[in-house]
Order: C-alpha cells, then sequence, then structure tokens
C-alpha cells in the first residue's frame, strides 16, 4: 500500500454522514477492529483513525493493540461522545488528536501526514489563534506536547479547570493559553490572587458590593466575577481561600449566578472559571482547611504544569527565547548562547523552574555588558557536582549494622510510593496508574497483593 493510505478502523461499513467526501490525494481503507490488526501488521500507512466506540474493545486496550502493531505511525480519534475525561486520557495514552466532523476532519488528517512526511509531529494544531496561544508555552518536549494537546482538547469547553504544579512552572500562563485558545478569548481575561487580599476584602472582590453594604461602600461596585462576563476568571493561589469563602465560590460554580454584598439581587454569569495552586489540596482536605466537595467542583478537568527538572530538553528553546525578549525589552543588539553555556543550563536541576531561568537570563544579559555571545561565566550556577539528584546524595534506605527484612523495607516503600498517588489523585485509580506509568490492572493488583499481605 502507499505512503499516502489512511487506515479508518469502524465497525460501520462507510464513513459517517459527516463526513460525505474525502480528498483524491489519499485513500480511506475501512476495517472492523479485528481485521484492521492484522492489516497493520503487513501494511504501511500514512495515519490511523479510531472511529469510536467500538463493541468490545475498551479504548485504551485498543489503543495499545494499534501502537504495537503499528509504532511510529499518527493515531488519531473521532468520538462526538467522549467526555473530556476520556479524551484527556486518551491524549495520555499516545492519541494525536481527535477529529472534528467533515472538512475540517480531513484537514487535520491532511496535517498529521504532512507532519509525518517532515519527521515534526509537534506541529498538529490548525486552530484559528494557534500562533498566539502555543507561542506562549515554548517548549517541543513531550511533556509540553501533552500540555498542548490537552489545552486543545478542553478549551472549547466550559468546564472548570484546576492547574496545579510547582512555584515558577508557569500556571498563569497556561490558564491564559487556555483563555486564549477557547472560543472565549475575545472576552476579558480576569485575574485574582486569593493570597494577596485580607479576608475583610476577598468578598467584596470577588462578588462585589452594593452602596452602603459596609463602612467605606460609597457606591455600587462591580466583583471580578462580572468583570470576566463572557471570558474566563482565573483564580490563582486557590488553596489559600478562606474557608468562609470557600461555601460562596462553590455555590457561585453550582448556580452561575452571584449576588454582591449587601443586595439581594442575583446576577447570572457566563463564565470560565480557572483556578491554579502550587499546594497539595487533598492534603488541605484531610487538614480541614480546604472544602472536599470545592475540590471535586474545581478539578473537573486537572492539569498539571510540569517542574522545568522534568523538561530538561526545553532548557534551550527557553533560554533563547528569554535571551531575545530581555534583549527587545532593553532596545540592544541580539546576544547568541555559548554551547558550553546551553551544556551548563541543561546540566542544572532548576529548582525555582522556569521563572528562576527567566532571572537567571535577565542577570546573565546584565552582566555580559557589551558582548554578543553570553558565556558560562555568566550564570553563576552551582558546580554540576553539587547538583546531583537527591536520590544520588545518599541511599534511600540506610541499611543497619544489625540487617533488614528486604521483602517488608520494599514493600513498605512501594505502599508509601500507591498511597501518595492514589491520595494526590482523589483515589482515583485510572489516574494514579497514569501518575505512576502503570496499567490501572497493574495497580490494582500491587494494591490487592499489599492489603492481603497486611492481613497476612
Amino acid at each position: 500500500m502507499g505512503p499516502t493510505q489512511v487506515l479508518w478502523i469502524s465497525e460501520q461499513p462507510a464513513l459517517p454522514a459527516d463526513w460525505p467526501h474525502h480528498p483524491a490525494v489519499w485513500n480511506i481503507e475501512i476495517l472492523p477492529p479485528g481485521e484492521a490488526i492484522e492489516t497493520l501488521a503487513v501494511a504501511d500507512y500514512a495515519a490511523i483513525v479510531l472511529d469510536l466506540p467500538l463493541p468490545g474493545w475498551s479504548a485504551a486496550t485498543f489503543l495499545e493493540a494499534v501502537q504495537r502493531a503499528a509504532p511510529g505511525v499518527p493515531v488519531l480519534a473521532r468520538d462526538p461522545k467522549a467526555s473530556i475525561g476520556e479524551a484527556v486520557q486518551l491524549a495520555h495514552l499516545g492519541i494525536h488528536l481527535f477529529l472534528p466532523a467533515g472538512e475540517s476532519g480531513f484537514g487535520l488528517i491532511d496535517q498529521v501526514i504532512e507532519d509525518r512526511r517532515r519527521g515534526n509531529l509537534a506541529r498538529l494544531a490548525t486552530q484559528v489563534n494557534r500562533e498566539d496561544w502555543e507561542r506562549m508555552l515554548v517548549g517541543a518536549g513531550r511533556e509540553m506536547r501533552l500540555l498542548q494537546h490537552t489545552i486543545r482538547l478542553v478549551a472549547g469547553r466550559r468546564a472548570t479547570v484546576l492547574i496545579t504544579g510547582e512555584t515558577g512552572t508557569g500556571k498563569e500562563l497556561g490558564a491564559r493559553s487556555l483563555h486564549m485558545a477557547g472560543n472565549r478569548r475575545s472576552g476579558p481575561m480576569v485575574a485574582v490572587n486569593c493570597s494577596a487580599l485580607p479576608e475583610s476584602l476577598m468578598e467584596s472582590e470577588l462578588f462585589g458590593h452594593v452602596r452602603g453594604a459596609f463602612t467605606g461602600a460609597f457606591q455600587n461596585r462591580m466583583g471580578r466575577f462580572e468583570q470576566a462576563q463572557g471570558g474566563t476568571l482565573f483564580l490563582d493561589e486557590i488553596g489559600e481561600l478562606p474557608m468562609a469563602l470557600q461555601s460562596k465560590l462553590l455555590r457561585v460554580l453550582q448556580e452561575r449566578e452571584v449576588q454582591r454584598l449587601g443586595s439581594s439581587e442575583t446576577i447570572k454569569v457566563d463564565i470560565r472559571v480557572v483556578a491554579a495552586t502550587n499546594c497539595d489540596l487533598t492534603q488541605r482536605m484531610e487538614e480541614r482547611r480546604f472544602r472536599e466537595d470545592l475540590y471535586y467542583r474545581l478539578n473537573v478537568v486537572p492539569i498539571e504544569m510540569p517542574p522545568l527538572r522534568k523538561r530538561l530538553e526545553d532548557v534551550p528553546l527557553l533560554a533563547a527565547h528569554f535571551v531575545d525578549s530581555v534583549c527587545r525589552t532593553e532596545g540592544i543588539p541580539a546576544k547568541l548562547l555559548m554551547r558550553e553555556t546551553l551544556e551548563r543550563l541543561c546540566g542544572y536541576s532548576w529548582p525555582g523552574n522556569v521563572r528562576q531561568l527567566e532571572n537567571m537570563v535577565e542577570m546573565a544579559v546584565a552582566l555580559s555588558g557589551d558582548r554578543r555571545t553570553l558565556a558560562p561565566v555568566d550564570f553563576p550556577l552551582p558546580a554540576p557536582s553539587a547538583d546531583r539528584p537527591i536520590g544520588a546524595r545518599g541511599p534511600l534506605v540506610a541499611v543497619p549494622d544489625s540487617g533488614l527484612d528486604y521483602e517488608q523495607t520494599l514493600a513498605g516503600i512501594e505502599r508509601s510510593i500507591l498511597e501518595q498517588a492514589l491520595r494526590k489523585t482523589g483515589g482515583n485509580k485510572q489516574a494514579a496508574a497514569d501518575m505512576l506509568r502503570l496499567k490501572r490492572t497493574t495497580l490494582s493488583a500491587k494494591v490487592r497483593s499489599l492489603e492481603t499481605a497486611a492481613c497476612s
């Protein structure tokens, strides 16, 4: 078969009614699931489309079978009834894109085929505004591609999003990208830092007030929810929101209406809420500092901003981006990063994440004076030997002179890892399995094994 052959895997013998025709530059072959797996072992395809659901198969299981039979071939999916959670899960498992109907879907298949020919599957998005929001998320590694894919999937929905990540990973940048990628980009994006205002002012800041509601309220004031009408409200550091306001926020998220302080009138709001935190909300729930019902209302679509140490392959792109940005802002000639400099930057773990790298680049540009190149000396980082991973600084488990029970110790470590993953995902075994790079069945078996061992 030629390189422009596309395999459409479906229980239906023909394309759906909303796909009336396809371009002549490539051919579609439609096969049922069982026959398709056999054919993939001997045939070559430019792209594969899964027309979900496939009776008798789970999407994840069939996707795994396709990837084993045709490694490296881009796999797309079509499922008009897929939930956001299902789409995100399949994206984690390797689906490149979810296809809309008709001509725009054909256009995406075309783009995938062309990108594969060029050996660049990172360039898959064709949405209007692609350049605007994707340019903000600098990076071409797997972590950033997955983040971009998740944003594409959820951008057009109104579902609430919870962005987590360490300090300095760019959570607000992720929120702005989500806003710009969706159909609310023409509306306002209003940001509120929940830790920056005292509790006495926070309620008025969020919900507004009417004249005379409290001492000093000399006129009506619109709150941030109303200001974000038709757009996005970004609640940063949501873990710092006082308990007294958490119940009011929950009501607004449920009813999609607000009441200004001092008023009984309800105001309908049409907004997308995105929250962010760098703290462990599950731990705060255990400490009764964060409402469990609010957590689940916010965590409809979870997005994690990866720490920079997990995507060091993006450091050269980020460093060059920041150098260009600083030089443009300062109105000075562009500077170049020496190869030795990039090697040094890529060998550092960046505990302060992208924000630390940005600040370090700004300092380096200033210290380099009139030099056109940035040398390693411009970046006063710890020597590589002092920047080893935590696990390299000493043994994870110290073996006493009297010895230890190897199996019991190993089981204890495994139990701790599984408990942490389940706690962070609110008991969701599939999400915990994804976090630990395990199959869900493997995780369940390990949990059962440890529970059995504990009871024996």
